[in-house]
């Protein structure tokens, strides 16, 4: 009989590689994109000390697309959006990086 254990193929590998063979290394990638943007955002509306209509009519856009932006699991996301959320004196910068 064996005695021998089973060998975890996790071991030794990264965090990325174990969510890639998931399939969910997009999803949370995405998630964890839109948490940063969110909390920016709420960080630079608490800054400028802007209650959510007037960040609203800044970006000149309703309150529920503003809460869409702040809601950090909400990933549908358009550059649009993103874009007008500069109103805060920000610029957007994007770029795709090697992997």
């Amino acid at each position: 009989m064996n005695s021998q254990p089973k060998e975890n193929p996790h071991i030794g590998s990264s965090f990325d590689d174990f969510l890639s063979e998931e399939a969910l290394l997009d999803e949370v990638t995405a998630v964890a994109t839109k948490r940063v943007i969110a909390w920016q955002i709420a960080e630079g509306m608490s800054a400028l000390q802007l209650s959510k209509t007037a960040m609203a009519k800044k970006m000149h856009t309703s309150r529920a697309s503003l809460n869409r932006l702040l809601d950090e699991k909400d990933t549908s996301l358009t550059l649009t959006t993103l874009v007008s959320a500069a109103a805060l004196g920000k610029k957007v910068k994007i770029e795709l990086e090697p992997m």
